[in-house]
């Protein structure tokens, strides 16, 4: 059986036995006939409280929050649908796009004109959210499980503030967007750190598909809702990155309504673990670097046997990367099960030690496997993983050391749906 894998932005394409494999993949939702109408829609008549429209003044300033580089949003179409929303109302001169970094790296001008297009960035001021400037930032108090938020100033300033993102499973936060676009999207180091700490990602409930009772989410909730949105946008994708629905309004009604169902279309029951999983992350741009890649090894790690093998096709165009702290926290300890006993015992949170922590666990309970195109096998072996340029082959050879009756599971969108066990529901 040939399978076609998002891997950058061409795929990758590999063979597993047709009599031993199953693929879980995203179910395929053609995109709004028209998208830019389904976001008009979203913003005119929103799942809770009146339209954007009827929320804004004439001379307000207003704060758009959009994810950053890493994340396929459509913002081309999504901040044109609010700015047409806007105009007549709100001049584009007191209009403010912070891109919601959290502790990522800022988008260069080249990749902002490829995220919001030409017009967006030629008319409308464009900032990167810098988690690590405290002069960027204010302190609002405590939030949530005393967690202390500070957020960017021209986001508290600002009289209107709007967030806008897509929703999709997220492997410690339940699922993406909403509450997610304020922290810890434009939150201090200080705030991400705390919402990131070892108790909260370690907690059973930090994970895919779950939003009540995981305290990751129950602190972002509390720090949207106690801070305050005026409106919140968001979008369900395909595969194609197309826009399949969009949902606007109070943010957390917005985000209860848009997260069940997305539920519905990306998560997938399985009835027994496999000796073998391949996963990827979605492709470019999510597959930048080794840190994002962390997604799809989680999606694996939900349905891969304890010590079976799992194979994870992303390009990492962007390293590790390089900046942050993540590849030397990495290869701060002798293997998988150190690195979680000295996470375990740190007082306090470092920055990346969240992807750490996720990553090792995984390794900890299965051999990991990447295929990338721009780390070499020093680069991996340093962080404790192995490296294979023939995918096909590898699998292959897990499941003949496996023996009779050894099964392969491909996630080729990875994240995009999220495999569970019967047992786990």
């Amino acid at each position: 059986m040939k399978v076609r894998l998002a891997y950058g932005e061409d795929g990758l394409d590999i063979e597993v036995p047709d009599d031993a494999a199953t693929v879980v993949a995203p179910v395929h939702h053609d995109a709004a006939p028209d998208q830019m109408a389904a976001l008009r829609a979203a913003l005119r008549d929103p799942v809770a409280g009146p339209p954007l429209r009827e929320r804004v003044r004439k001379g307000q300033t207003v704060a758009i929050s959009a994810c950053d580089g890493t994340r396929p949003q459509p913002r081309h179409l999504m901040i044109p649908a609010i700015l047409e929303e806007l105009d007549g109302v709100i001049d584009p001169s007191d209009v403010t796009i912070l891109v919601a970094t959290g502790t990522h790296r800022g988008n260069t001008e080249a990749e902002l004109r490829a995220m919001f297009g030409d017009r967006v960035v030629e008319s409308v001021r464009i900032v990167n959210h810098d988690a690590r400037d405290r002069s960027t930032l204010t302190y609002l108090g405590t939030y949530g499980a005393d967690v202390p938020v500070w957020l960017n100033t021209e986001w508290v300033r600002a009289d209107v503030r709007i967030t806008t993102g897509f929703v999709e499973p997220h492997f410690f936060a339940g699922f993406s967007g909403g509450p997610k676009l304020v922290a810890p999207g434009l939150a201090a180091l200080e705030t991400v750190l705390t919402l990131h700490d070892a108790a909260r990602i370690g907690h059973p409930s930090a994970t895919w598909g779950v939003i009540e009772g995981n305290p990751v989410h129950d602190d972002v909730r509390a720090i949207a809702a106690g801070t305050g949105v005026t409106f919140a946008l968001d979008v369900i994708l395909n595969r194609d990155k197309d826009i399949v629905a969009a949902f606007g309004g109070d943010i957390l009604a917005m985000h209860a309504a848009a997260t069940s169902a997305a539920r519905a279309v990306a998560m997938r029951e399985v009835d027994a673990p496999f000796d073998v999983v391949v996963t990827t992350n979605s492709g470019y741009p999510l597959d930048q670097n080794l840190y994002q890649a962390v997604k799809g090894m989680s999606a694996a790690y939900q349905v891969v046997k304890p010590g079976g093998v799992i194979v994870c096709a992303a390009e990492c165009r962007d390293g590790f990367p390089d900046h942050g702290s993540y590849r030397e926290v990495l290869a701060s300890a002798p293997s998988p099960r150190a690195l979680l006993e000295e996470i375990a015992a740190r007082p306090h949170t470092v920055p990346d030690q969240w992807q750490v922590q996720i990553q090792a666990r995984v390794q900890d309970g299965a051999r990991v496997i990447m295929h990338t195109g721009y780390l070499g096998d020093d680069d991996l072996a340093a962080a404790h993983l192995e490296q294979t340029a023939d995918v096909s082959a590898t699998v292959a050879e897990a499941l003949a050391a496996a023996g009779p009756g050894a099964r392969v599971c491909v996630l080729p969108e990875g994240p995009q749906t999220i495999p569970y066990l019967a047992a786990r529901a």
